[in-house]
Formats: C-alpha cells, structure tokens, sequence
C-alpha cells in the first residue's frame, strides 16, 4: 500500500525490519494480505504473552462490549476496574504477601515510568534518580533520560537531566561486583553524585540486550537503597507478566521493591494498559497530581481479569513457562556449540531469552533470513547484536521448536557464507522436543 509511504512518518521502524501488510493474527500466528503465515516470535515487543485474539479473553471482551460496558472512564469507579482490582489483589498480591496500592497511569509504560520517578522525588525531596547501564524506560523526557541507548537520547532535542548512570551486573566484567562502586560512590560526598532519591532497576534487561542481573546483585541493590534511604523502583514492564516464569521477574529473590512499574502484557490482549505498584506509606499523591484522560482503560481491566482468572489461578501456567524457557535455553545452547562459541552466546532468563552475535550485521542478516523464512523475531542491545526470544507465553510445545529451528537453519546458512564452520556438515535434522 502507498499510503505508507505517502503520508506515514518516518519514525516507524518495526514496519521496515518486516516489510508487509499483515491482517490477520491468531496465537503465535501472523498472516499478511497474500495470506503468508508466520511464527511471532516478536508477539508486540512483549505485549501478547497470551498470544494474538487469545479466544478466552476476547470472548470475556467481547460479551462486555455486547452489554454496552464502559470503554472510557477516566478514573471513575468502574465494575470493571473494581473486578480487576479484586481479582489481582486475591490472586497476584496476597498469594505473594505483597502489599501495594495501584495507580493507574497513563496507557504506556514510559508513563508508568514517569510516575514513578516523580513520586520519588517528591517523597524523598531529591530530585536525582540512579539508573544502570543499557536500561531502557521510555522515550518520553523523564524515562529517556534515564534510558542509555544513544540512538534514543539524541533525539530529545534537549538536555536530559536528573538521573546518574552506574554501571549494571556485568558491566565491568563477571568477577566485579558493581554494587560495591554504587555503595562507594554514595558513601563519598566527593563522588560527584547528587544523593538520589531512587534507584531504578530492570531485573531482565529487555532493550538492552537480554542482560539478567544476578540475585545477588538484585538484593545487594536493595541494601543499598536501604542503608542510603533511597527508593527501590523495579521496571518490571518486559520482565514482569509471566516472561521470566513467574507472575513478577524477582519473585522469590527476597526483593521487596517500594514501586514496581508494569504494562505490556498487563491487559492479556495487547489492550493498552499501565500501572504503578506503590507501598501504601509512599502513596502521598495528591488527587490529581498525576493525571492523564486515559487512565483508566475498562476494556483492559475486562481482559487482564480473565487472564488473572485464567492463567493464573494456581502454578500450572508458570510451571509451563518454566519448561519452555529450560527448552529455549538447551536449544541456544545447542547452537552455540554447533556454530562456535566465539560467535555467539546466550543471555536471559525464563522465556525471556536472546542469543548474542557480538556483530549486530550478523544478528541482523540472520533475523531478515529467518523472515523470508517465515519468522518474526527482532533484535535488541547497544548495537542490535542480540537475537531476542519474546515468543507468546502460550506457544504450543510444537510452533516453539519450529520457529527456533527456522532460526536455526537461518544461523546455519549465513553462517555458511561466512565459512564460520565447515559447510559439509549438515546439523538441522535432528528431531528436537519440547520435554513436558
């Protein structure tokens, strides 16, 4: 279609890494105009974790809709709001023993973001906020500032100001410890960092390149926050939802977090829809200081409390999810054997996975085959060097070796251009299973 061309702005970027008209989504399918299918392993940059039309939750939308149910609210009370505040209070925080109170924000993530940084400001009445290498919150001034990727930055058109980067878990090598430098440069009136008001965190980094901190990291961060009385804000909006395989990314970590940001798969149905977990003594908000004319999407709060309701009810859901990032990992595993450990590596967690290529023209050469090849799956990182996994939680056990065996054929022949291991071998046809 012209019309793209004609009048769309130059922004778009998804729609120039898969040049098509798509019109049709079912699961982990997508289907252009020709009616070519392909396997999402893109599934909205990690917003349709349950897959596209998830058939439960578009019948519960769809009898909503039926009865006239209310689209727009602002921040009215609502039946709709009240059963999703319900239901994720019954089954997500008091299972958890975690205690929070739930803004609703703006539709996206950034916004999400962007509340929670501001109400850590005005708590604690500092206005630098910590933020960690190759993190990635947002592209609206507040969260770009403390977002790292330069391709990013250099399009705020101004100075981005309030935030230290430090860095991440890794950062300086596995055997240095960087929250011993955070610790320190707090500790030092000297260091030439403003004594912050927060910390913000990604327990996964999703834009970054898949990087996962470390455990000990994570709670290693927390003391720090307590000893220093900072703030500890976990970004869990591409983590979080089940994409590590548990409801929150740091469950069980003994991490309890003073605001937890989250949306993407929040809704279930790639509804637009976010929030801010916030510890009940922090939440000193004033009625109406953070506003916005959609923060309160009723549709969204019909599909995430059947998702709620659906996936998870009990443990089976995660437990699934558990086992498909194991057999995500042996296969990436398996690929770093096959085509040489000095050209790629794994990182992630969960089904929260990428594979690294070091050389973001070879990443890229590799998804566009695995395109062709029917195969949506994007990059991510500094230079887009990581193939990253984001498949529907909900993939069949089938459609996951599939689509990591088209990219797999699709490593194995870019790489045979490249005579990175001896052509003759042909390793694709082994039978590989998902193990229940």
């Amino acid at each position: 279609m012209k019309i793209f061309e004609e009048i769309e702005s130059e922004v778009q970027s998804y729609a120039r890494s898969f040049p098509r008209v798509f019109n049709k989504a079912q699961g982990e399918y997508l289907y252009d105009l020709e009616g070519n299918q392909y396997l999402d392993f893109l599934a909205g940059a990690g917003t349709l974790n349950y897959g596209h039309n998830n058939p439960v939750l578009k019948k519960s939308l769809l009898d909503y809709i039926e009865l006239d149910g209310i689209t727009h609210g602002l921040d009215l009370h609502t039946k709709a709001k009240g059963e999703f505040l319900t239901t994720f209070n019954e089954k997500i925080l008091k299972p958890r023993k975690m205690d929070y109170m739930v803004q609703f924000t703006g539709p996206t993530g950034a916004n999400a973001v962007e509340a929670a940084m501001k109400l850590a400001r005005t708590i604690k009445k500092r206005p630098n906020i910590i933020n960690f290498t190759n993190g990635y919150h947002g592209v609206t001034l507040g969260a770009l500032a403390a977002t790292g990727n330069v391709h990013h930055r250099a399009a705020a058109g101004t100075p981005l100001t309030g935030i230290s980067t430090l860095p991440y878990d890794g950062y300086l090598g596995d055997d240095i410890d960087t929250t011993s430098y955070l610790d320190k440069v707090l500790t030092d009136s000297s260091s030439g960092i403003d004594h912050p008001a927060a910390i913000i965190v990604e327990t996964v980094q999703g834009e970054g390149g898949i990087t996962a901190a470390s455990i000990c990291w994570l709670q290693n961060i927390q003391k720090v926050c307590r000893k220093h009385d900072l703030l500890l804000i976990i970004d869990d909006i591409q983590a979080g939802c089940g994409r590590t395989g548990s409801f929150f990314s740091f469950e069980k970590m003994g991490i309890e977090p003073d605001m937890i940001t989250l949306s993407k798969s929040l809704s279930g149905y790639g509804l637009p829809f976010a929030v801010v977990l916030i510890k009940p003594e922090h939440d000193i908000w004033k009625p109406g200081e953070h506003n916005g004319t959609f923060r309160g999407n009723n549709l969204a709060f019909v599909t995430a409390k059947k998702t709620i309701d659906h996936y998870w009810s009990d443990d089976l859901f995660a437990n699934e999810v558990r086992k498909k990032g194991e057999y995500i990992y042996n296969r990436i595993q398996k690929i770093i054997t096959r085509y040489g450990e000095g050209n790629f590596s794994s990182r992630g967690r969960g089904m929260f996975q990428g594979l690294n290529c070091v050389d973001g023209n070879l990443a890229n050469k590799i998804t566009k085959l695995a395109f062709k090849k029917g195969l949506m799956i994007e990059t991510s990182g500094a230079d887009d060097h990581v193939i990253k996994f984001l498949c529907p939680l909900t993939i069949s056990d089938q459609n996951l070796k599939n689509g990591i065996d088209i990219l797999e054929d699709a490593i194995k022949t870019i790489c045979i251009e490249k005579n990175i291991f001896d052509e003759e071998i042909d390793y694709f046809h082994e039978d590989y299973e998902v193990k229940s």
